[in-house]
């Protein structure tokens, strides 16, 4: 048992005043030999006084808020520990580069991929699933959880407004972070959704390869074409000549195949081959796991001021019989 105001419990010492006082009568006797013993109402007057310690006792452990603690059973599962990093630039907002090809200009790229991350969330029961944003800097928007209802409403809260740059360096280190504290459950993966790309320097790539092998981290890179863009997958690009730059897109992929933990990367030109990619990393993803599943603990303030009215209403019921009592003497 726990209290969230345990100092509150200091007073409890107060609920021994009704027995410790004696009860003023509203009669008074020249003698008091005159009044007959009677055992029966000593009995009801000491019942009165517990009822009344009852409660103002209850009202002050009501008062500190009792509660249980939250508990966490281990149990085995299939499924993984994965971090979503969301691309929130601003050509998020922009449709898919098939429908504008197509002159069918429908569902734009941050709604789709809201939508399908929801349906992936409600398809997998035993994932714990964290959150990072990021456009010009990674924002942190939820920690590895097993809570669906968070994980639900923070996916919803990242198809707001976005910014114009794309920091995929800041998102990417940002995510590896969520995976720190917690123990590795057999099962880890960082899947990265984003319309384009951005350099990320040499410390940073090296400093993502060192955490990815370190937490054993699988990267997948779910990329959404933009309109008129190149597509990573174009044979053109495979024997890219060292001495031009390449496109961000294809030096970052570069980057990604000399990784030491598995990575995979798509290309989504409509909402359609997006939730292709995504059924295709729900099948990999699904092993056995090990987790921990939290029983939160039962809070018993309720039903200690549900005692003390109780207590209160058989103290208002006695003092009403008395005073029938003494009018019908």
């Amino acid at each position: 048992m726990a209290f969230t105001n345990p100092l509150v419990l200091w007073l409890l010492p107060l609920a021994l005043l009704p027995i410790l006082l004696e009860r003023s009568h509203t009669r008074s006797y020249s003698w008091v030999e005159m009044l007959p013993h009677d055992s029966l109402s000593d009995l009801i007057g000491l019942l009165l006084k517990l009822l009344a310690t009852i409660s103002i006792a209850s009202i002050i452990i009501g008062i500190a808020d009792p509660h249980t603690l939250e508990q966490k059973v281990e149990k085995i599962g299939i499924g993984a520990q994965i971090g979503l990093v969301l691309d929130r630039s601003a050509s998020m907002d922009d449709p898919f580069s098939g429908g504008v090809a197509a002159g069918n200009v429908g569902e734009t790229k941050s709604a789709a991929a809201s939508r399908l991350m929801t349906e992936f969330v409600n398809a997998r029961e035993n994932d714990m699933v964290g959150i990072i944003t990021f456009s010009n800097s990674a924002m942190y928007v939820l920690p590895l959880t097993e809570n669906r209802e968070a994980v639900l409403s923070a996916i919803k809260a990242t198809s707001g407004n976005a910014l114009f740059q794309t920091n995929i360096g800041a998102g990417l280190t940002s995510a590896v972070s969520l995976f720190k504290d917690v123990p590795d459950s057999g099962s880890r993966a960082i899947i990265l959704i984003s319309d384009g790309a951005g350099r990320v320097d040499g410390v940073v790539q090296q400093k993502l390869k060192d955490w990815l092998h370190q937490f054993n981290i699988t990267l997948y890179w779910i990329v959404l074409r933009q309109p008129g863009g190149i597509s990573i997958f174009d044979p053109k690009y495979e024997n890219w000549k060292e001495v031009e730059l390449p496109p961000v897109q294809i030096e970052l992929l570069n980057f990604f195949k000399t990784l030491d933990t598995p990575f995979q990367a798509y290309e989504a030109d409509d909402p359609k081959s997006l939730e292709t990619a995504i059924f295709d990393i729900n099948k990999k993803e699904k092993k056995p796991i090990t987790y921990l599943e939290k029983i939160p603990g039962k809070n018993f303030t309720q039903l200690c001021y549900l005692i003390a009215a109780l207590m209160i209403v058989l103290l208002l019921g006695v003092k009403y019989l008395e005073n029938k009592t003494w009018r019908s003497a």
